[in-house]
């Protein structure tokens, strides 16, 4: 079994007090810490970084912190601590700016839609606030498809370390490319070097159409997962040096 490194146990160690201690204060700091949308009224930019720490269930925060230890121990191990925690934190930053510039490009198209139905930004962003369409305008501008997606993006926050983790996953594949990998309803081992980009393509998709299971960030995993790739190629390319 690995050793627990020593960024790699700080940051879990981390996760779950931030998991654990508004549980038990009986306290919720979604509003202050989770990653809104920037015309949200609880949008901060701090949360670019705090939503990395926020987990929306136990099963979220377990296999996120599983993923963390085993794809980031040999990446710690190689890199040393302090790159290890640079790397880890620019992907975590890049998955959720990825993800606020589709969400940004996905709720201007039909915002826009608002706007030419004689609506002004304030009563846009009130309609979608309350998450009703109380006016004869909107109903008549937007279906009710529409309406739910623009809502979802304007009143729900993302949380959990999954972009950064999945930065640590493809930097895992390409310098651990033959490890083989498998999936807890998919048991059958595979290369990293297959496997991981499935996965992807995979984020890619449901991302991109109406097929996905559950409230997923897949483009914050997308965004995750070229950042990491981005910087652990040059890394690899340019014989990075280990201190």
């Amino acid at each position: 079994m690995n050793r627990l490194t020593d960024a790699i146990k700080h940051l879990i160690i981390i996760n779950v007090i931030v998991f654990v201690a508004p549980q038990l204060l009986q306290l919720d700091f979604t509003n202050m810490l989770a990653l809104h949308f920037p015309k949200n009224e609880n949008f901060g930019f701090w949360q670019y970084v705090t939503h990395l720490f926020m987990h929306g269930s136990f099963a979220h925060i377990l296999f996120n912190m599983y993923g963390l230890w085993a794809f980031g121990t040999p990446l710690e191990q190689m890199w040393g601590k302090k790159k290890f925690l640079f790397f880890y934190f620019s992907a975590g930053l890049g998955a959720g700016v990825i993800y606020t510039l589709v969400n940004y490009y996905q709720f201007n198209g039909i915002f826009e839609l608002f706007i030419n139905a004689g609506l002004s930004d304030s009563e846009v962003l009130s309609i979608l606030k309350s998450g009703s369409p109380n006016d004869a305008r909107v109903i008549n501008a937007i279906s009710q498809e529409q309406f739910n997606k623009i809502t979802a993006l304007y009143n729900t926050p993302a949380v959990g370390a999954s972009g950064a983790v999945y930065g640590v996953l493809v930097a895992f594949g390409l310098y651990f490319k033959n490890a083989k990998l498998a999936l807890i309803f998919f048991p059958v081992p595979i290369a990293a070097k297959y496997f991981i980009p499935v996965m992807i393509l995979g984020d890619l998709f449901f991302g991109m159409t109406k097929y996905s299971v559950g409230n997923i960030a897949h483009f914050a995993h997308i965004g995750g997962a070229l950042i990491g790739f981005i910087i652990a190629y040059y890394w690899k390319r340019n014989q990075f040096k280990i201190n």
